[in-house]
């Protein structure tokens, strides 16, 4: 049986917007960079991969009616928004922000300490299933035993996950896994029309498809649980996805 689809996206060839205390790559189009054939996949809208200087940070912005989740590799970063929240979010802990009818918020590299030390981490984008709702926010570490060697659930609004989730999101059709692998482990990519693997850190082999480094990124069209084995530590990130904007 021939392997489904995969779009592979080298960590190269993203878009890139750098400036004296960011550095972040994007896997879709983002701010000033723009290609109308590269918006989303699935129900992702955003996967940038940000380091920011310590000191320094987002300073307070708007969002409106998207569900947006934060993973952080390295570092701390801190919260705040219009609705009371603030939180630090840091390696392990699952960080959820629903703009719902509209919130403002700030993050900012918590190395106020040492002012030494960036924070990196990945912040996604996915739309919710319904507009104009009540902002939110959770969060929630997840026990690194959970991640060691196979797939937990960072996110989902998938009622099957309602138990084993970390967070829940607004968006029945949508969940994120994250898995952290030693050199030789191997877990499946999960079955679903849409699944947007992201390689955090490391490097691993793809079935049908080879190696992928840090940053590089697949784009499987009806995944059928295609096997991920590590070359080295890494961790990866996936978007189960059952729904598409284009549908």
């Amino acid at each position: 049986m021939p392997l489904p689809p995969v779009d592979v996206r080298r960590a190269a060839d993203r878009f890139a917007t750098r400036t004296g205390w960011l550095d972040s790559k994007h896997s879709f189009s983002f701010g000033q960079h723009y290609d109308p054939d590269d918006t989303h996949f699935g129900l992702l809208l955003v996967n940038n991969d940000d380091v920011v200087a310590p000191g320094t940070g987002f300073d307070t912005h708007p969002h409106r009616d998207m569900e947006i989740v934060t993973w952080v590799l390295q570092g701390s970063l801190v919260h705040q928004d219009s609705t009371g929240h603030n939180g630090l979010i840091y390696p392990g802990l699952a960080q959820r922000m629903s703009a719902g009818r509209g919130i403002v918020h700030s993050e900012k590299n918590d190395a106020v300490q040492t002012h030494t030390d960036p924070v990196h981490f990945i912040q996604m984008w996915v739309l919710p299933d319904e507009a104009s709702v009540a902002p939110g926010y959770e969060q929630l570490e997840i026990a690194p035993e959970r991640m060691a060697g196979g797939w937990a659930t960072v996110a989902s609004g998938m009622s099957r996950d309602a138990e084993d989730a970390a967070i829940r999101i607004r968006q029945r059709h949508a969940a994120l896994h994250a898995a952290r692998l030693r050199s030789g482990e191997s877990v499946q990519l999960p079955a679903a029309p849409f699944v947007h693997l992201f390689v955090a850190v490391g490097a691993i082999e793809l079935e049908g498809v080879g190696r992928l480094g840090p940053g590089d990124a697949a784009r499987v069209t009806h995944a059928e649980g295609q096997r991920i084995a590590a070359t080295e530590p890494a961790e990866v990130l996936a978007w189960e996805m059952h729904a598409s904007l284009a549908a």
